[in-house]
């Protein structure tokens, strides 16, 4: 392609929410958009907001979006002289650009002779030690036998971390913390590995215990120019998936930010890289009062733009993908590396359809509301930004990577920054399809994280206080009672006094009794209650004198009354003190994002203060039930996906715990285990079919 390819019509070979961003950048720069979609995608937001939208095929992604024959030809349907890949799909397929080339299409990033170098990570790193940036110790070697993989394990020293040489995204990867584990991680890494990439290779890197990931991001022209615009710290991670970012990372020093960019300035520059481009580190930064230095270790380098993008964009004040484009136009660089400055703090929290308390279970259904109530939250939309591939109304389904958006948030320093992020979060309103939204809020409000404690194991090391029960306060159950409350009283359809639900009587104040519960544990019959409340409300006066008492709860007595504000803000007063807080209805179920909540610390006293969302089922009652029920563990599955795997013979005894299948779906291998000590009667399927959420998957007898 010559150095001054020109183009008027930008393709995006990707969907969701980068497809969206992408678009965005290129209407503005004049750009005519064209999205690609597969049938499960058709009525999709980028494909609403694109100037045209051409169908690939069907919603497998081996047979739409992973379909290069299918994207080139859609680009000459379509006139489109440029392809962007967004990330994931095509972004590192060194054959798609190839591909490109012979069609006469600008690929907006680098050549394949760079995607080939890093998309081997083996060979990577090989090169990179040439390049002189330092390498974590390790086996990146072409032997894949399985005894020789098992002693360079044992050689490098346990924990190690298994990862596949043609790998991103945490698949194919596993940390092993032993040698009897290592058999069993390799098979599973090689089944998601030959899944996500077509290739089994494995390479396997001493496991730093304690360290953080900062990456920094690059950029080079066709001209000879690179830089860096400073780097990004993703160190909490689920599964070895990013799921908070910041830039720029807390407690680097100048000297060190300058060693590490120019490192990755120089790891580009060694495979002759052009366009945007990401260098991973570890930084292995030293414990306790150690004086030691930190040090830095290459890990990989991701050949596209980047998912946490934006933290940078807002930092710098300058627009990537437009970079992307002016490059990918033959243009030089619009900054060199003098004119790069550091303006404010950054965050980007991931939006992810799933179920962070039920092991982070990918979650589809119909999003019956999604919507950023900035104005409730009294946010500056010039510091918010939502990069969202969905809207109220959208499905969410079982073919692609679960996440739904990213929330970015900019300030003048890191804690005027968080404090942005804890109120957007809880300005987010997503009904219908369970999120990681308020896990989301547990790890932006935890102490540790506020101090920037920060290191890849965060969510492991803090687990017992990020997933224990929030204690719902009284003040909230009040609060949720009192909306329930005057909710009922607008729910007359005539003046008549027979159509009121509001506890109204002749001569006497109105008396209503509501029981609220845990929404995810009550059923149709009986909830299990978490508190009764009665509110009485005088005849001439605006205020409920609300009675709260419960099981194991000490009765409390409130003179309460609200205040509708903007959006779905609302104040509530208790006693005279008045609360801004964020109320939504879905249904019979009242959500609050406060303030007022404790999570359980790790050494079990309350002492964490948490603007997580109080959700909860109320029901107007005379009297409740609140016997305990007991409920049977079935094996069926927990969400749509594919069998993958069978891991034992029917009749052979089981331990409860042991492994019994595996299921694959959104790109990530779930293990079901034995409910109890038993057997299996029989599986219901078999490797390769596809199984719904809630089927029955196998017959299981508990033993005697």
């Amino acid at each position: 392609m010559s150095a001054t390819s020109r183009f008027d019509t930008l393709l995006v070979a990707n969907r969701g929410e980068i497809a969206c961003r992408v678009m965005r950048t290129a209407r503005r720069m004049g750009l005519r958009t064209i999205a690609v979609y597969s049938d499960a995608d058709a009525d999709a937001r980028h494909v609403r907001e694109a100037d045209e939208a051409i169908r690939l095929g069907p919603a497998p992604a081996r047979e739409s979006y992973l379909d290069i024959s299918k994207v080139i030809e859609a680009a000459r349907r379509s006139g489109a002289g440029a392809i962007h890949p967004g990330y994931g799909f095509l972004s590192e397929n060194g054959e798609f650009v190839q591909a490109c080339e012979e069609a006469g299409i600008v690929f907006v990033g680098p050549p394949a002779s760079a995607i080939a170098a890093m998309g081997d990570k083996s060979a990577a790193k090989a090169r990179m030690m040439d390049a002189g940036v330092p390498l974590v110790p390790g086996y990146h070697g072409q032997d894949q036998n399985d005894d020789l993989l098992r002693r360079e394990a044992g050689a490098i020293g346990y924990p190690v971390l298994l990862k596949a040489s043609a790998g991103g995204g945490g698949k194919g990867m596993r940390v092993v913390e032993s040698d009897g584990q290592f058999q069993a991680a390799l098979d599973g890494c090689r089944r998601e590995s030959r899944a996500a990439f077509g290739d089994d290779r494995m390479l396997i890197e001493k496991y730093l215990t304690q360290p953080r990931h900062v990456e920094v991001q690059v950029f080079c022209d066709r001209h000879g120019n690179g830089v860096y615009l400073f780097e990004r710290d993703c160190s909490v991670q689920r599964r070895h998936q990013k799921v908070l970012e910041e830039a720029p990372a807390p407690g680097m020093t100048e000297a060190l930010r300058q060693q590490m960019g120019e490192a990755a300035v120089r790891a580009a520059r060694e495979i002759g890289y052009v366009g945007a481009g990401t260098v991973e580190f570890l930084l292995d930064a030293p414990q306790g009062q150690s004086q030691e230095p930190q040090r830095f270790y290459f890990m990989e380098m991701n050949t596209r733009l980047q998912v946490e993008h934006p933290v940078t964009e807002m930092i710098t004040g300058e627009d990537l993908v437009e970079w992307q484009l002016r490059v990918a136009m033959g243009e030089p660089l619009p900054k060199d590396q003098a004119a790069l400055v550091i303006d404010g703090h950054s965050f980007e929290a991931r939006l992810y359809a799933e179920d962070a308390d039920n092991d982070f279970l990918p979650a589809t259904g119909q999003l019956t509301r999604f919507a950023l109530d900035l104005q409730g939250a009294a946010l500056d939309e010039r510091e918010v930004r939502l990069d969202s591939g969905v809207d109220s109304g959208d499905s969410v389904s079982m073919h692609y990577d679960p996440m739904l958006a990213k929330l970015i948030v900019h300030g003048p320093d890191r804690a005027a920054a968080l404090a942005t992020l804890n109120r957007a979060l809880a300005a987010l309103d997503i009904q219908g399809v369970v999120t990681n939204r308020g896990f989301l809020q547990r790890l932006a409000s935890h102490p540790a994280f506020k101090a920037a404690e920060l290191d890849t194991r965060f969510i492991e090391r803090h687990e017992s206080s990020l997933f224990a029960r929030r204690e719902t306060s009284a003040q909230d159950l009040a609060s949720a009672a009192l909306i329930a409350l005057y909710q009922l009283a607008g729910e007359r359809e005539s003046q008549s006094p027979w159509d009121r639900h509001d506890g109204f009587r002749l001569n006497g104040p109105r008396r209503i009794r509501i029981a609220l519960s845990d929404p995810t544990e009550a059923n149709d019959l009986a909830p299990a209650s978490l508190a009764i409340v009665e509110g009485r409300h005088g005849i001439d006066d605006d205020a409920w004198q609300l009675s709260v008492t419960g099981a194991n709860r000490e009765p409390h007595q409130f003179t309460a009354c609200l205040t509708d504000l903007s959006g779905d803000a609302v104040a509530i007063t208790l006693d005279g003190h008045r609360r801004r807080l964020l109320a939504r209805r879905d249904g019979n179920v009242i959500v609050l994002t406060s303030g007022s909540g404790a999570v359980q610390g790790e050494d079990g006293t309350l002492k964490q203060e948490t603007s997580g969302e109080t959700r909860l089922l109320w029901r107007r009652i005379d009297a409740i039930d609140a016997s305990a029920r007991e409920s049977e563990a079935t094996l069926t599955a927990p969400m749509h996906g594919t069998v993958v795997a069978l891991l034992v013979e029917p009749g052979h005894p089981v331990q409860r715990g042991d492994a019994l299948m595996v299921m694959e779906a959104m790109k990530m291998e779930h293990t079901l285990n034995a409910p109890d000590d038993g057997s299996v009667d029989g599986f219901h399927f078999v490797p390769g079919d596809s199984v719904g959420q809630g089927d029955v998957l196998l017959d299981f007898s508990a033993s005697e």
